[in-house]
């Protein structure tokens, strides 16, 4: 039984990805693997800023016309994220960043209206964006109900007025997404039931597999461990 997390000095016989992404909808887990996954492999995280964005409580809170502004401050704060990633030297070390900027239209499909979603595209390919390509993507899957209970329990004010029927449609949109995702090996994961953060078991064996992916396409459905 595992006793304690593993670490970069256990892997040593592992190549280790230089940049790994970790995907998912609102609530899976993603930024909370993310920095055990960093802690893990001593390395830095490049992670969504959410509470920068002083539109998100307003589009959370159903006022009109904040979803465009919401969106527009997302892609411009990503694209600025791996923008300086870029100019300080992605193939240094290891990164582990919990977003892919090539999701981010995925959000403005879901929130946007078409004359919205009109211009969200125009901004969108003005913008140079020279990005990296991961070199394993982790995609976290978890049903609604499940999302709904996480969101609850980690209690950030802003977050509580998410209804089910926006986490179905973002779970809709991230499925249909990552169906025809190519762009680098991915690992599509069921984060239903197991707990990386309380338990040990569930942790070692998710990052002992991940390690074992170069490429394709793998799908990891863990019973959870005891």
């Amino acid at each position: 039984m595992d006793n304690r997390r593993l670490n970069r000095s256990d892997l040593d016989s592992q190549p280790l990805p230089r940049f790994l992404v970790i995907e998912g909808p609102i609530g899976v887990g993603k930024t909370t693997l993310a920095g055990l996954l960093a802690e893990s492999l001593s390395c830095d995280t490049l992670l969504e800023q959410a509470d920068k964005n002083p539109f998100l409580p307003k589009f959370y809170a159903g006022e009109k016309n904040a979803a465009l502004a919401t969106q527009l401050f997302f892609l411009m704060q990503r694209a600025q994220q791996l923008q300086t990633l870029r100019q300080d030297d992605l193939f240094a070390e290891t990164r582990i960043a919990d977003f892919l900027i090539d999701k981010d239209r995925l959000f403005a499909e879901v929130t946007l209206d078409a004359d919205e979603l009109a211009l969200y595209d125009q901004v969108y390919q003005h913008l140079t964006l020279d990005t990296p390509r991961p070199d394993l993507v982790v995609y976290l899957q978890a049903p609604a109900n499940v999302l709904l209970e996480r969101i609850h329990k980690r209690g950030i004010g802003a977050e509580q007025s998410i209804t089910r029927d926006y986490l179905n449609q973002l779970n809709t949109a991230y499925a249909r997404f990552f169906h025809y995702y190519e762009e680098a090996p991915l690992l599509i994961v069921n984060a239903a039931d197991i707990d990386w953060v309380n338990n040990l078991g569930d942790y070692n064996n998710l990052l002992r597999y991940m390690l074992t992916i170069s490429h394709g396409r793998h799908y990891y459905n863990p019973q959870p461990t005891l």
